[in-house]
């Protein structure tokens, strides 16, 4: 068992002590045997692999094969100088089954072999990998950068994110060592025709001076084992390159080699049936062989006419299919809705549906190999960790009636965004630092109204290596999806949502949800608290301190915004940890007169505190916002204005009607260990 664990070290000192040690002619013919078999199972190996990376040993397998290669050529050539040219069976049948009785042709047909060996199938695979390394490595930014988008979307984990990141690296050291491993088949070439020359030379030498043959006779002895030589080395050398060839040029592929050929090359029936026409014209060209001819013009038209009409029975059969579900379905439907129970439930509305397009379907249906359903998992699991709040059951259905590249998405039956994609084609957008233009399709991005270009898998590469970030169209879409989500996540929390949270609460601190629910606070208040932080972007895990606030304010407090105030002043580590960089934050400051005419604007009423601000003043504080905003997002990606506590509600609700997604914070909420940095302030001008 220890030996069989081992049996790649033995193999390789075993190679490495074939270059010393003679060995007898019919070891040297299993070596040979061996050598051939090994090159084959590589090369149908590289065949049957759908990917570079499923095969990643191939380096060294080329490095192992080229010493076992070089090795038996040394031995070989010991035996051929030694023995009068007689080096084995294997050398001696592949001499004479190539030279045919004539030695001159026989040389010229192995040395046809070499040359296509080395000039075609070698240097062609060296370039191929070079040219694969190099777009590899200068892709590699722009793949990083479609990773942390992904996972800042909440697309993905950090999970996932770890294991694109270690493909992409293991893509890069695959092709980094392909491209130096190819020079050792270069090597490999040059050096059978080294040896081959130092066989023929050599031995006509040896065999004229010291076995006294004449030359005629030298010369058919040396020539067969030259030739035999040479052929056993570069059969394997041939298959061993191709197989570099095969691997390095899988990158865009799906399935296996055979899978590829079968499903594209048969793809297009019409082509093999034009084909046939053609070679059949060449019948009527003068001393053509008709009857070869003939064989091959009738097997390609009867394949094409065969694949055009199994064409046409599978779309007649999916066609009666189709409108037999439709007859069975409406039939069904009648029976279905004559129980009036059956339509009531057609009056409620779902928390949140997404209606697609019929060319969007294999995106998201699982039986079409869509992964949209574990996508919106992952983000739920995600937002619930950032958030603290589980979102709802996403309903998805089909729509005949929307553009066919198109989906929509509802929010309690209504639609609040709409989205476009491209099935097949990649979304590329210009992070700013791009380093050249790609030709695509211009569009908008959904979710950020970004610009961007919509591009095919084959310029994929190109874009990646320019800077560009790549995104798939599936992944467009959950990004708008998650997008529209966290902007509406405060309409979607329900009362059974509060009391599935205070029940998680209750596992742990049992005693403050008896204290504060109902005796303080009901649910529906607590409800409409919750909304409020949600609405503005304010994480809820942390209930119990939620809790704790409602149970010491909410005995004299009871209006809802100002209780809301106060947990947000509570939860100040978290907005802290929210809007700055760790140790400091930028902020715009507010005015003290325009703090000063809010408040005394302030009116209470019994439905809650509203403003009554003079329609000109409102304006001349918006145009202020704008102003500074205008001025400072060169700085700030994100801006907030910071305000005193007792104002910050009231702005935010002015400036809401204008700026909805605009970031207010009062000094309160903000961390004592934070450095504030005021870079603008926000002032009415005389």
């Amino acid at each position: 068992m220890r030996i069989l664990k081992n049996v790649v070290v033995i193999f390789v000192i075993l190679i490495v002590a074939l270059i010393i040690i003679p060995l007898p002619p019919f070891f040297l013919d299993f070596m040979f045997i061996m050598s051939i078999a090994i090159s084959l199972i590589i090369l149908l190996t590289t065949m049957f692999i759908a990917g570079p990376l499923d095969f990643s040993i191939f380096p060294s397998l080329l490095l192992i094969t080229t010493l076992l290669r070089l090795a038996l050529n040394i031995s070989s050539t010991r035996l051929i100088l030694s023995k009068g040219g007689h080096a084995g069976q294997v050398i001696e049948t592949f001499g004479n089954f190539v030279l045919g009785g004539n030695a001159i042709v026989g040389f010229i047909v192995f040395i046809i072999i070499v040359i296509v060996q080395f000039i075609v199938i070698t240097k062609g695979a060296e370039r191929i990998a070079e040219v694969s390394a190099r777009f590899t490595l200068d892709a590699m930014p722009g793949k990083q950068m479609a990773i942390d988008a992904d996972l800042s979307s909440g697309i993905i984990n950090e999970q996932e994110a770890r294991e694109r990141r270690k493909v992409i690296q293991r893509e890069a050291e695959f092709y980094g060592a392909m491209d130096g491993a190819t020079k050792l088949v270069k090597g490999d070439a040059i050096a059978s025709i080294i040896i081959a020359m130092v066989n023929l030379i050599a031995g006509t030498i040896i065999g004229m001076i010291q076995g006294g043959m004449v030359f005629t006779q030298v010369l058919s002895v040396y020539s067969i084992a030259t030739v035999g030589d040479g052929l056993v080395s570069q059969i394997p050398a041939l298959m061993i390159s191709t197989a570099t060839g095969m691997i390095v040029t899988r990158a865009a592929s799906e399935g296996n080699l055979n899978e590829d050929v079968k499903r594209q090359f048969l793809s297009q029936p019409n082509v093999l049936l034009i084909s046939g026409i053609v070679v059949l014209t060449m019948c009527f060209i003068p001393g053509a062989p008709v009857i070869q001819i003939s064989i091959l013009g009738f097997v390609l038209i009867a394949l094409g006419i065969s694949l055009i009409r199994s064409a046409k029975v599978k779309k007649e059969k999916a066609e009666l299919e189709e409108m037999s579900e439709l007859i069975s379905e409406e039939s069904n439907e009648v029976n279905f809705y004559r129980n009036i129970d059956n339509v009531y439930n057609l009056l409620g509305v779902e928390p949140i549906e997404m209606e697609f397009g019929y060319s969007l379907l294999s995106l998201v249906d699982e039986g079409s190999g869509g992964s949209f359903i574990d996508r919106i998992v992952i983000f739920r699991k995600q937002f619930a960790l950032e958030m603290g709040v589980v979102v709802p059951t996403v309903r998805l259905r089909d729509n005949g009636l929307i553009n066919p590249n198109q989906y929509l998405v509802k929010i309690k039956g209504e639609e609040v965004a709409r989205g476009e994609v491209l099935v097949d084609y990649y979304l590329a957008l210009d992070p700013g630092n791009s380093t050249g233009p790609i030709e695509g399709i211009d569009t908008i991005e959904p979710a950020y109204g970004i610009p961007g270009k919509w591009i095919t898998e084959s310029e994929r590469e190109m874009a990646e290596v320019y800077g560009y970030t790549v995104i798939d169209a599936l992944s467009v879409i959950v990004t708008h999806m998650s997008e529209v989500i966290k902007g509406h996540i405060h309409e979607l929390v329900s009362r059974q949502d509060i009391n599935i949270l205070l029940q998680n609460v209750s596992k742990g601190n049992q005693a403050i949800v008896d204290d504060v629910i109902p005796a303080i606070t009901s649910i529906s208040d607590l409800q409409k608290i919750l909304m409020n932080l949600l609405k503005e972007g304010v994480p809820i895990r942390d209930m119990e301190s939620i809790l704790e606030t409602l149970g010491d304010q909410g005995i004299a407090i009871k209006d809802t915004d100002m209780l809301t105030e106060y947990v947000r002043q509570k939860l100040k580590r978290t907005i802290t940890r929210k809007y700055t960089d760790g140790s400091s934050i930028k902020v715009i400051s507010l005015d003290q007169g325009i703090e000063n005419a809010i408040l005394s604007s302030a009116k209470k009423s019994e439905h809650g505190t509203y403003l009554a601000i003079e329609p000109q003043m409102v304006q001349k504080i918006v145009e202020s916002v704008t102003e500074q905003i205008e001025k400072v997002k060169e700085l700030l990606h994100q801006p907030v204005i910071l305000t005193s506590p007792i104002v910050r509600i009231y702005f935010k609700r002015l400036i809401d009607q204008f700026l909805p997604n605009l970031t207010v914070l009062s000094f309160n909420e903000i961390d004592s260990n934070i450095q504030i940095q005021a870079i603008g302030i926000i002032q009415i001008k005389d």
